[in-house]
């Protein structure tokens, strides 16, 4: 027969196989111990919040509403004025062009009727065509103070800019914005009669004749053909600016003739004169 072999685990102080249910809790501390505890003071400082006490917060809420109802006092003060302006025909008008820096009040998509805006666009592009030329006419001139013009042409190049930039703005192409906008005809008459001189000083500027300082404080062609055999680059500069001016000159006689064919058309003249006689009227009482 086989050696019966002896128990292995006999001389183990722990039977795996036998039942510890009966194990003493003595025993089962000696093999689960506890973790310390953890300490709660992490080396931070206690921060104390102080709150801010009943009294403080009502008064805040006060200051709060009475700000509230100075802005609601103001809005309806607002609100009440532009009623009484709208209740006048007075139209707000809020600067919007350019965007990057508002000069000036433009809205030709929705303020002017459809069969106006191509005359109003195009007038638009006349006046900016007016700044364009007479900021060359300031660089061409500039140049030819530099080669030995002198410095009176300069000034008088910067004087038409300052004064016939917003002169245009002002006397003939707001008057045209208004008028196609509220279909006024006194709007259309101021038009007419500053867009004529516009016109004229364009086609002189344009020719240049040496009626003002021997015509070189304007880029036309007869100052041109005059410095371009002395100096070519000058010369052509004022070629240029020459060309500038006519280009400038035809846009706005196709604007006069546009808006003069449609006042003439819409029977304006007629309402022209009654409301000047009204306006008259008014004036006399």
């Amino acid at each position: 027969m086989a050696r019966q072999d002896s128990n292995p685990f006999a001389d183990e102080e722990t039977n795996p196989f036998a039942d510890n249910t009966s194990a003493t809790p003595a025993s089962n501390s000696s093999y689960l111990k506890p973790l310390p505890p953890e300490p709660h003071d992490r080396g931070g400082a206690t921060i104390d919040i102080p709150l801010d006490s009943e009294k403080d917060i009502r008064a805040k809420e006060m200051e709060l509403q009475a700000k509230e109802n100075e802005l609601n006092r103001k809005e309806q003060e607002l609100k009440r004025r532009e009623d009484a302006i709208a209740k006048t025909g007075v139209v707000i008008e809020e600067k919007n062009w350019p965007e990057f820096f508002p000069l000036i009040h433009h809205d030709i998509p929705n303020e002017i009727p459809i069969h106006l805006q191509k005359i109003q666009y195009v007038a638009f592009t006349t006046l900016l065509g007016l700044v364009g030329c007479l900021l060359w006419n300031i660089v061409a001139v500039t140049v030819a103070w530099i080669k030995g013009g002198g410095p009176t042409i300069w000034l008088m190049s910067i004087i038409y800019f300052i004064s016939g930039v917003p002169g245009a703005y002002v006397l003939w192409y707001r008057p045209l914005y208004r008028a196609s906008r509220t279909d006024s005809a006194l709007k259309f008459g101021t038009f007419f009669v500053f867009y004529v001189f516009h016109i004229a000083f364009c086609g002189f500027a344009a020719v240049a004749p040496p009626v003002i300082f021997q015509g070189k404080s304007l880029t036309g062609f007869l100052p041109a053909l005059e410095l371009i055999t002395t100096n070519a680059a000058v010369g052509i500069l004022y070629f240029i600016g020459a060309g500038f001016f006519c280009i400038e000159t035809f846009l706005n006689i196709w604007v006069i003739q546009q808006v003069y064919a449609y006042f003439r058309g819409s029977g304006k003249a007629a309402q022209m004169k009654r409301e000047a006689a009204t306006s008259t009227l008014m004036r006399a009482l």
